[in-house]
Formats: C-alpha cells, structure tokens, sequence
C-alpha cells in the first residue's frame, strides 16, 4: 500500500457506483476516478494546496477539475449520505448535541447596520441657510 493510498478496498467500494464513469468519447483519456477522489481526499486530509498535491495523482488541474464537477453536480452530497448512511446502521455514529450559549458581543462598528448620522441632512440644510 502507498502512503499516496487514502482508501481502503471496502471505503472504495461503498462510493464507486456514485462516481463518474467514461462516457466513450473520443478525446483527452479517462482519469481513474479512485486516483482523483484520493488526491481530494489526500488534499484536504493534509490541507495543503491544490498546486502542491503529489505527482502520483496526476496533474493538480484534473484533480481539481474533478472536485469542481463533482461538487456542482452534487455527487459530493451523495457520497456524505451514503456514508451516513452506512456508519449510522453500524452503530458508529454519537449522535448527541451540544450547544453553547456563549454571547460575543461586537463592537458598534462591527455590525453592517446603516446608521444616519445626520451628516447628509446637515448639508441640505446649510445649502439654505447660505443662500
């Protein structure tokens, strides 16, 4: 196993079906979809950017190129589910709550709340008074 290898055989498994498959067109060549889903997942595990991500998944655009599609095309949303999914009926999921009721409190000027300050009325009315 690589230490470029993010995925195990059974993870891959549960999320292959989800992801894009060659259409048969003619053209540029068919990235291996568990290649490019690892490279993501490699990415964000190690939080470093796109233009640094390893050679051995390919060219950083591709792998980005696919993160973008698949995001806009919602296959990301499918995947979260199915894993969801599939940890919650094993019994790997705490699903407690907690909430905090801290309060930050901001500064006036921190809010972007309009104010009138009068300041435009004032011009108005020393235009009158000048005359």
């Amino acid at each position: 196993m690589s230490r470029f290898q993010v995925l195990s055989d059974a993870q891959w498994s549960l999320i292959e079906e989800m992801l894009p498959r060659p259409t048969g067109r003619k053209g540029r060549p068919f990235a291996d979809a568990r290649l490019m889903v690892e490279g993501i997942v490699y990415r964000y595990r190690c939080g470093i950017a796109w233009r640094d991500l390893p050679v051995v998944f390919g060219p950083w655009q591709t792998v980005w190129t696919w993160h973008y599609r698949m995001a806009s095309e919602g296959t990301w949303d499918l995947v979260l589910a199915k894993l969801t999914e599939v940890a919650d009926a094993a019994g790997l999921i705490d699903w407690s709550l907690s909430v905090d009721s801290t309060i930050a409190r901001a500064h006036q000027h921190a809010t972007n709340v309009t104010r009138l300050t009068g300041g435009f009325i004032e011009l108005h009315e020393s235009g009158s008074r000048a005359a």
